[in-house]
């Protein structure tokens, strides 16, 4: 009787797994981190869906787009979060993903209508440095200093994508001579953000590219404020990370409500601390202390999403021709 009691209870306990819903969300591999928002955002997400949320890490954001075009309509994924600006034309011209909707009054710095993707974060690009660093005043100041600087590669990573077309955005055809100009000031060209950051941690470079957020992270988890983002005067460039829904997704209704979760004040207050970005809906408590001592760029550059993907490749070719000089 024990064994026939035992038995049933592990089919009854089998069968209830079995009917908790899964939902598999890729994105970059920071945000799964140990120190990422993705622990914290499985725990809160779980607490109301009663589902199991699996977050997968691919890399970084052009690495995640490119495993979604190799895996094509067989992903496992239901939900991509960690693509950009930058490659939304790109991902919608895969025919992956379907309308969305989430509604949220976004607190962007421009105004959102893309019926795709929703965003939940964003910030400027910026290069990090210390603070006993004297920095140049734009990308021509940089490319004339002996400063060295640790970048990312733009097939792979969504802060070098940024990098392109911030050059593009601020000197349109000229772009290829500040190209030429800064090739001896990168010291070496990591796959993704992770890596660059943490050779510069280590001290092997003057100035990183990374976000005007960045230093919120040593102020407030280190209590280090000796990080500051360089402001250029020829303005900055806009990243707006996205969330979408995969057509092939067996649980439509789970990923819309994992996406609006994502634009939820529970998710929103999470990322700042996190994911060292903005919120795109800011909570009722406000941001984070200490998020008033950043810099803040005058002029905030963005090129229309579908624009992106021509000068995307005339910006690759550029920054692959003086690179390789």
């Amino acid at each position: 009787m024990k064994y026939l009691t035992f038995a049933a209870a592990t089919l009854c306990a089998t069968a209830a797994l079995a009917e908790t819903p899964e939902l598999t969300v890729y994105t970059y591999d920071s945000f799964v981190s140990e120190w990422g928002p993705g622990p914290a955002i499985e725990k809160a997400f779980e607490e109301i869906c009663e589902c199991d949320l699996k977050l997968v890490g691919m890399g970084d954001g052009a690495a995640l787009l490119a495993r979604l075009k190799l895996e094509g309509a067989r992903t496992n994924a239901d939900v991509v979060m960690g693509l950009d600006t930058s490659l939304i034309a790109a991902a919608k011209e895969t025919g992956l993903f379907v309308d969305t909707l989430v509604d949220a009054n976004y607190t962007l710095p421009v105004d959102w209508t893309d019926t795709v993707f929703a965003p939940y974060d964003w910030g400027y690009f910026a290069f990090v440095h210390n603070k006993d660093l004297t920095p140049p005043a734009n990308f021509k100041a940089l490319g004339d200093s002996d400063l060295k600087i640790v970048i990312q590669d733009p097939r792979s990573s969504t802060p070098g994508l940024g990098l392109l077309m911030w050059v593009k955005a601020a000197y349109g055809d000229e772009a290829p001579a500040i190209w030429k100009s800064l090739s001896d000031n990168v010291v070496t060209v990591t796959k993704g953000w992770s890596e660059a950051y943490g050779l510069f941690l280590e001290g092997e470079a003057d100035m990183v590219l990374s976000y005007t957020t960045s230093p919120a992270y040593h102020l407030i988890a280190e209590e280090d404020d000796s990080k500051t983002a360089a402001i250029f005067d020829e303005g900055h460039y806009m990243q707006i990370e996205v969330l979408g829904k995969l057509a092939a997704t067996d649980q439509p209704e789970l990923a819309e409500r994992f996406m609006q979760f994502m634009v939820s004040d529970v998710a929103q207050i999470i990322l700042p601390t996190t994911n060292w970005m903005y919120p795109a809906v800011t909570p009722a408590q406000g941001l984070p202390e200490g998020f008033e001592t950043l810099t803040v760029p005058e002029q905030a550059l963005l090129t229309p999403n579908d624009a992106v993907p021509a000068l995307r490749d005339e910006a690759l070719a550029e920054w692959l021709d003086a690179l390789s000089q």
